[in-house]
């Protein structure tokens, strides 16, 4: 994992994402040699365009790919899935370059004959430099994995145990315990630590390149401590277990969490930069998302109220930052008489309190876009945790640590939890989104904003967790 901006993302995508670009970029330049005859006669008036024309086609097309998805791991197991965003994907960026060639103004003699050229091109590359990606990464070599041994096999260590076979990521080769007692961890990967043997013979034994230390208790003399100095002597990592979930999962491990580490840790930054930049990138895009979606919001307001009348927006307090409740607006997606009974819910997978055209607006996330304007008047920002009800606010915050934190940061239409994790709709449900919610709010950034806005596109055009 390498760190941009206080986010984590796989060194793996990084070389994909480069790999792709130049290969992007180079179908730019040979479309052009292949669509005119003879290299070097027209081409040459406007050889000097070539390399921005080509850093911004790989540019538009790089996000296009990553709103589709195609630059998540998780998806790298699915080859069929692949395959047919990697499609979408280069069908929405013909269509949307052969759309600019016919609107604009342009030097090239027939366009559209260009743009499907460089097209071809352009998929031809992508699915070679995937398929080569994919091959090494299903290979035993396990090229892009590094190996990892766990000190300590006790309760935390279960989580740790559950998610490390599909993390695609590392590979943990054992488990050490230093003192006899209950294993969370399958016995058959605990190793056994010798008398006069040390951990870096182990360490050196299973070409390990990390160690991961999940040991609770340190006191009494039992803690290796000099043992661990020898192996960072040697050049291994050596790593904390929060740290490292944090890293390699990108969600904050509340197991494990504790006061000191999130003190004298790296993150939870503030600044009035950091509140400047984040504001004008909300209004531009609740603004420009806005007037994009004027037409669609209407349209649906439209059918909400031909299906079941007025009202049409929903109103409904919620959370905010600082533990401030505020009105947060919704296309009504439910019937009026929802909550007659003046019980207080979670929504369900189909809820039948959703109306016919409440589960569309909801499928397509439509009924989100009047948060625009909690956006625009400051009560929300367009990325941040998910504002919950007061009602469930006062559960969480006795049942689960730490809830409160979230409220530090601003309240979002969408969020870190909501393009990681599916709709929430149980107390686990909510521990586990908190852990994406405190992992935005100890490293947000105006990059991870952009990420997840990308994400954002997806989760809608795949209809992912929406209920």
């Amino acid at each position: 994992m390498i760190q941009l901006f206080h986010h984590y993302v796989p060194g793996r995508l990084l070389l994909l994402a480069a790999l792709e670009a130049v290969a992007l970029v180079i179908s730019v330049q040979l479309g052009l040699y292949l669509h005119f005859a003879i290299p070097g006669s027209e081409l040459s008036t406007v050889g000097s365009n070539v390399p921005i024309q080509a850093g911004a086609f790989a540019l538009g097309m790089m996000i296009i790919l990553s709103s589709m998805g195609l630059y998540h791991t998780d998806l790298w197991s699915d080859s069929r899935a692949v395959r047919l965003r990697l499609v979408s994907a280069f069908v929405v960026g013909f269509l949307a370059l052969a759309a600019a060639s016919y609107l604009l103004p342009s030097q090239y003699h027939d366009p559209v004959s260009l743009v499907a050229t460089i097209m071809i091109l352009a998929i031809g590359g992508s699915f070679l430099i995937r398929a080569a990606f994919y091959n090494l990464d299903h290979r035993d070599v396990n090229v892009f994995k590094r190996r990892v041994l766990v000190l300590g096999t006790g309760s935390r260590v279960s989580r740790l145990a559950e998610n490390a076979q599909r993390n695609p990521n590392h590979r943990v080769v054992g488990y050490v315990a230093l003192q006899p007692a209950t294993h969370y961890v399958p016995s058959a990967q605990v190793l056994p630590l010798a008398q006069d043997e040390s951990l870096l013979s182990v360490a050196e034994k299973h070409a390990v390149d990390e160690i991961v230390v999940a040991v609770r208790d340190r006191r009494g003399g039992g803690f290796p401590v000099q043992q661990l100095l020898e192996c960072k002597m040697k050049g291994l990592r050596i790593v904390e277990l929060p740290t490292f979930f944090e890293r390699e999962y990108r969600q904050v491990m509340l197991e494990s969490l504790n006061p000191s580490w999130m003190v004298l840790g790296d993150g939870f930054r503030k600044g009035l930069l950091r509140h400047i930049a984040k504001r004008v990138f909300d209004l531009t895009v609740a603004v420009a998302l806005l007037v994009l979606s004027l037409p669609i919001l209407l349209f649906a307001a439209l059918c909400i109220f031909l299906e079941s009348g007025l009202p049409v927006l929903y109103r409904q307090e919620r959370v905010g930052q600082g533990g401030r409740v505020f009105t947060l607006y919704k296309l009504r997606s439910m019937k009026v008489d929802a909550e007659s009974d003046g019980s207080v819910r979670w929504a369900a997978a189909n809820d039948d309190r959703t109306t016919w055209v409440g589960r569309i607006i909801r499928k397509c996330r439509i009924d989100e876009l009047p948060q625009l304007f909690n956006v625009l008047n400051g009560t929300m920002s367009f990325v941040g945790p998910r504002p919950e009800r007061p009602f469930f606010v006062d559960q969480l915050v006795r049942q689960v640590p730490y809830y409160d934190l979230r409220h530090t940061a601003k309240p979002g239409i969408t969020g870190w939890a909501q393009v990681r994790y599916a709709y929430g709709a149980s107390v686990d449900d909510a521990v586990e989104k908190l852990q994406h919610d405190l992992y935005y709010v100890k490293n947000q950034s105006l990059f991870l904003d952009i990420t997840i806005l990308l994400a954002t596109v997806e989760v809608v055009l795949w209809g992912k967790g929406a209920r």
